[in-house]
């Protein structure tokens, strides 16, 4: 709190690449969206990737660790008047920030009432915000859990807030190996976002734990540090920033591989939907997927994008989302 509240006031004071999100090209949809956001909102940004997914029109969506709300604001656009994005934060003063401009923002989108709110709390405790069991179409977060001493609970959260078929999307960052406890207790390495980092094996296993479909590796970057003196501190471990993206798989989805093809028209990605590192798939063009594969898209708001057959040519050898 001390950390994003105080000691940082715009991106620029951060003392690594962990908390930003490198330059790519964005599409044209969240470029526009992006511009229409409020500058202040903008320069007080802390995260490492872009967490917007795809097939948002109307969607309910939660921003863990929303911050200044630059995340919410983008979404609020993507999801329309009908949708709503809540954002929920610790700090008081990004939250102040956040909220200061939510009619600046709806002026601005044209919308009659507010798409967006955002609470003060903790996503350990979403209940004691009043958040309710099974009340959003997806849960986001930047560069946010390593933050959360208990990533377990964060994770265990987002499940229970998560409709059947809903998806967990965020970008964090991950460590190569289990972190000492002098690496862990360095101020500025967490609040920099790496001696919170979660090993990146343990994401795997939480996942499981929790009820997750395996996780889905959208896109990954490795991260610089470029101070010596935290260099020395941290050693031969490496860290990298990562979006993934958790399926709440309902067990009545799950049955065995399939084939699949893209019917298109995703708004941004009418002829190509690249849905991780492992799957592109092509408007038309038949693709054959593992079980789990299958059942993301059959439970989740891709379904009807999707034309869903049982069985496929390679069956027998999936490739698996991992």
């Amino acid at each position: 709190q001390d950390y994003y509240g105080n000691k940082l006031q715009k991106s620029e004071d951060l003392k690594t690449n962990a908390c930003i999100t490198l330059a790519r090209p964005l599409p044209k949809a969240v470029r526009d969206a992006l511009e229409r956001v409020h500058e202040e909102v903008v320069a007080r940004y802390y995260g490492c990737g872009l967490v917007i997914p795809e097939c948002l029109t109307s969607c309910q969506i939660l921003d863990l660790g929303s911050g200044s709300g630059r995340d919410c604001y983008l979404l609020s656009q993507l999801v329309g008047e009908q949708g709503h994005v809540t954002g929920i934060d610790m700090t008081e003063g990004q939250v102040e920030v956040a909220k200061k401009h939510i009619a600046y923002h709806m002026e601005k989108f044209g919308y009659q009432k507010p798409n967006v709110d955002f609470l003060q709390g903790y996503m350990e405790k979403l209940g004691d915000a009043g958040l309710a069991d099974e009340s959003y179409d997806i849960v986001i977060s930047n560069c946010v859990i390593n933050l959360a001493p208990d990533k377990r609970a964060v994770l265990q959260e987002a499940y229970r807030v998560l409709k059947p078929g809903g998806e967990m999307y965020f970008s964090d960052v991950y460590a190569s190996q289990r972190l000492s406890e002098a690496i862990q207790k360095h101020k500025v390495l967490w609040g920099e976002c790496l001696a919170g980092a979660l090993y990146w094996r343990d994401l795997y296993s939480i996942a499981e734990e929790v009820g997750f479909s395996p996780p889905c590796l959208v896109t990954a970057s490795p991260i610089t540090i470029g101070s010596k003196e935290l260099e020395d501190i941290v050693g031969d471990c490496r860290f990298v920033s990562a979006t993934f993206r958790l399926f709440k798989v309902p067990d009545s989805s799950r049955a065995g591989p399939g084939q699949v093809i893209y019917n298109g028209g995703i708004v941004g990605h009418e002829r190509e939907l690249v849905f991780d590192a492992n799957f592109t798939f092509k408007e038309g063009e038949a693709v054959d997927v593992d079980a789990e594969m299958a059942a993301i898209l059959q439970s989740s708001r891709f379904a009807e994008q999707f034309l869903i057959r049982a069985g496929g040519a390679n069956a027998a050898t999936p490739r698996g989302c991992c």
